[in-house]
C-alpha cells in the first residue's frame, strides 16, 4: 500500500481505468464471438447485423484508447473478409 497521498490516488486511478478497459474488451470479445456463432448458423442477414455491432464496437475501443487503430484496422479486414468469403 502506498504511503505518498499522490500514490495512494493513482492505485484508484489505475484501478478504475483497467475496470473501464477489461469491460470495453469483454464486449469487444463478445461481440466477435456471436458475429462468428452467426456465421456458423447459416444466417446471412442475422450474420450482417453481427458483423455491424462488431465493427462498431471496434471502433468504440479504439476511441476509447483500449486498442490501437492499425490493430482495429486489422481486425474490421479480417472479420470483414470472413464474411464475404462466407457469404458470397
Amino acid at each position: 500500500m502506498p504511503n505518498i497521498k499522490s500514490a495512494a490516488k493513482r492505485v484508484r486511478i489505475t484501478r478504475k481505468r483497467t475496470e473501464r478497459n477489461r469491460r470495453i474488451k469483454s464486449n469487444l470479445r463478445t461481440a466477435i464471438r456471436r458475429f462468428r456463432e452467426a456465421m456458423a448458423g447459416e444466417n446471412r442477414e442475422e450474420a450482417q447485423m453481427r458483423l455491424r455491432r462488431a465493427l462498431i464496437t471496434i471502433d468504440k475501443a479504439v476511441t476509447k484508447g483500449v486498442l490501437h487503430k492499425n490493430t482495429a484496422a486489422r481486425k474490421k479486414s479480417r472479420l470483414t473478409k470472413f464474411f464475404n468469403k462466407m457469404a458470397g
